[in-house]
């Protein structure tokens, strides 16, 4: 087998080792049905905290193995290509998932952010599932448009944003679902309880979304100046409206305006949780929509 064919194989395996973790996760979610907040001093639910434990440790042991997989394949896969491997659509959507999965792990093992790996390892199996059945293409030479600094500077700083735009929004929706439950519990006298009652409380998932945002934004603002510089390298102007700037332009703009709804003090909460959706949702359409529905200037990163 050639490298390219081993960093393919190796991205398939981890895609089904996401998709195992996403399974234990689930686990780890529907066996913690009926768990109150604090554990009773009987020992009556010991058993059953003993399995969800379990299920969430084999779903982190199953992403960390996913995810050397994962990474060893985006490597290996540069080195095939004796380049950076972001020159099409398949090495965009495997790098930028590598870096959201290295944040994920990074969360788990200094803040014990488990609680984030039912969402993401869903996130990953889908992204990983469709980069290696629809997107795939053989690897073959940058064109010429991409021969500079700017570009791989401008790509590293997209797929380091991106990744935790990722991770804020699987925060984000969290905040929805336990915010939910919080108002539901007031409202009927009783505390939480189920594998929610493990889960940060909705402040902490704001901050903890709103820490991912403050820190991605202006990294994605660096990333459009960065894409600008390479384009006047490249095309001989700063700005062309293409497609894919345009769109890097308004998920710019929706995040710009997430950290300004976050600091006022009336759309905090739920308001500002969904336009961090809305915004991934743009990065997603921007990263793989404008490359399937337009034509322009990147089209060259093909599918």
């Amino acid at each position: 087998m050639t490298l390219s064919e081993w960093s393919y194989t190796a991205m398939v395996v981890a895609a089904v080792g996401y998709l195992i973790a996403f399974g234990l996760h689930a686990l780890e979610w529907s066996s913690a049905r009926g768990l109150a907040a604090v554990r009773p001093e009987d020992g009556s639910e010991d058993g059953q905290r003993i399995r969800v434990d379990l299920w969430g440790r084999l779903g982190v042991a199953a992403t960390v193995v996913s995810a050397v997989l994962h990474v060893g394949a985006v490597v290996l896969r540069g080195v095939a290509a004796q380049r950076p491997p972001w020159g099409n659509m398949y090495e965009f959507v495997t790098s930028a998932l590598a870096f959201a999965a290295i944040i994920y792990l990074v969360g788990v093992a200094r803040f014990g952010m488990r609680w984030l790996g039912l969402g993401l390892t869903l996130l990953f199996t889908m992204g990983l599932g469709l980069a290696v059945t629809e997107f795939y293409v053989e690897v073959a030479p940058l064109v010429p448009a991409l021969h500079s600094v700017w570009f791989v500077i401008h790509i590293v700083a997209a797929a380091i944003s991106g990744a935790a735009f990722n991770v804020g929004a699987v925060a984000a929706a969290l905040f929805l679902i336990r915010d939910s439950a919080e108002r539901r519990a007031a409202e009927r006298g009783t505390p939480i309880s189920g594998y929610l009652a493990k889960v940060p409380t909705a402040k902490a998932l704001d901050l903890i979304s709103y820490r991912l945002h403050a820190f991605a934004v202006p990294l994605w603002t660096f990333t459009i100046a960065a894409g600008a510089i390479w384009a006047q390298y490249a095309w001989g102007r700063f700005w062309n409206w293409d497609p894919k700037e345009t769109w890097s332009f308004i998920t710019w703009v929706v995040y710009v305006a997430y950290l300004h709804a976050r600091a006022t003090a009336g759309w905090r909460g739920r308001p500002v949780a969904v336009i961090a959706l809305i915004g991934v949702v743009t990065f997603w359409f921007n990263f793989i929509g404008v490359n399937l529905f337009f034509s322009g200037l990147h089209s060259y990163a093909g599918i």
